[in-house]
């Protein structure tokens, strides 16, 4: 049996309260499942605003049946008319589809992602343009079959950006090429690995907002097809300490 596993981490640009990346999951209705990853123009409110806006809307799509390139296609749409061409968003969508049995790739952004399996490590790098700015743009579509020991990474740009200016480069393709693929080690465990550099280049100060998802298909022992999910989100209490109110 083979688990898929999702881990995500998200860090907002040094000195705002907000990551204007916005990054939502949704079950298909075929069966399966698909993250989107919305990265907006700028950082802070607008941005957040924006890539919300986004987000919803391929959603939505998604969830009434649309398929991927038909739903990049649209989200770019209505990008490009509702701001005349002014603004650029990046869009990412990835998906698990249990119709075709497939990972499936939906791709604005120039930033690539990677794909690391038993044979090594694989860039996908083809030159991708943003959504918004251009009146015919298309997403560039990639199929991955599903095998044991085969990792997905994306991100935001931001993460390219660690370190940068201190002059430093974050070389992500050295670091994923050494990952073990082999020891199934965790889609979190990889995630975290990739922030933790990122914020160590930084100095704990990011120069953008950085979001990171991993998508890990590792071989796993079990007898029940149980679906499990956790979210770890850090909040920060403002204000007086509320009453405890004692519910019998």
């Amino acid at each position: 049996m083979l688990d898929i596993e999702a881990a995500v981490a998200k860090v907002a640009r040094h000195g705002s309260s907000e990551s204007g990346d916005t990054l939502e999951m949704i079950e298909r209705p075929g069966g399966g499942f698909s993250f989107v990853l919305v990265d907006g123009q700028g950082s802070g409110r607008g941005a957040k605003t924006l890539s919300n806006l986004l987000v919803t809307r391929a959603i939505s799509l998604l969830k009434d049946g649309a398929r991927d390139s038909s739903t990049a296609r649209a989200v770019h749409d209505y990008l490009y008319t509702y701001r005349m061409g002014q603004v650029a968003a990046t869009l990412n969508i990835l998906s698990v589809d249990f119709q075709s049995g497939k990972l499936l790739m939906s791709r604005n952004n120039p930033a690539p992602f990677f794909v690391i399996t038993r044979s090594g490590l694989r860039s996908y790098s083809e030159t991708s343009i943003p959504i918004g700015l251009e009146p015919m743009t298309r997403p560039l579509m990639t199929e991955i079959p599903v095998l044991p020991y085969t990792y997905v990474v994306l991100f935001s740009d931001g993460l390219l950006r660690a370190g940068e200016r201190y002059g430093e480069d974050i070389e992500i393709g050295n670091l994923l090429s050494g990952w073990p693929a082999e020891q199934g080690r965790s889609a979190q465990d990889l995630t975290d690995t990739m922030l933790r550099l990122a914020l160590d280049l930084d100095r704990g100060e990011p120069e953008d907002d950085i979001s990171i998802l991993t998508l890990a298909v590792l071989p796993r022992e079990q007898s029940r097809f149980v679906r499990r999910m956790r979210v770890s989100i850090p909040f920060e209490q403002t204000g007086p300490n509320p009453r405890s109110h004692h519910v019998g």
